[in-house]
């Protein structure tokens, strides 16, 4: 299972109403297997269905200019993409992303 969630650092809350892409590469092409908006707490549990995904590379998309857009800010990325390695597809890949107006941040979360 593939998870994430959002939190605006600058402004100390959750990045709510925030669109999402979940990909998978496969021969060098990305599909999208799930997409979906944050909630009000800025998660966003069913990108995947419960239980195993395949292993290989994955790419969230988080499309974060029209969410400093709805709260009158400029944001430096409009969207911010994460690769990451699933090498246990039995294990469940959180990947939060901590964002700012000019920055972000991520790590493999539980």
């Amino acid at each position: 299972m593939i998870t994430t969630h959002v939190l605006d650092t600058a402004a100390g809350r959750p990045g709510r109403a925030i669109a999402i892409e979940l990909e998978r590469n496969d021969g060098g092409s990305w599909h999208r297997i799930g997409a979906g908006v944050t909630d009000d707490d800025g998660r966003l549990r069913t990108l995947t269905a419960p239980g195993p995904v395949s292993p290989g590379i994955y790419r969230l998309r988080f499309h974060t200019g029209a969410y400093f857009a709805a709260h009158q800010q400029v944001g430096f990325f409009p969207v911010v993409e994460i690769e990451f390695l699933v090498d246990d597809g039995g294990q469940h890949y959180h990947v939060p992303l901590l964002l700012s107006p000019f920055g972000y941040s991520t790590y493999r979360g539980s």
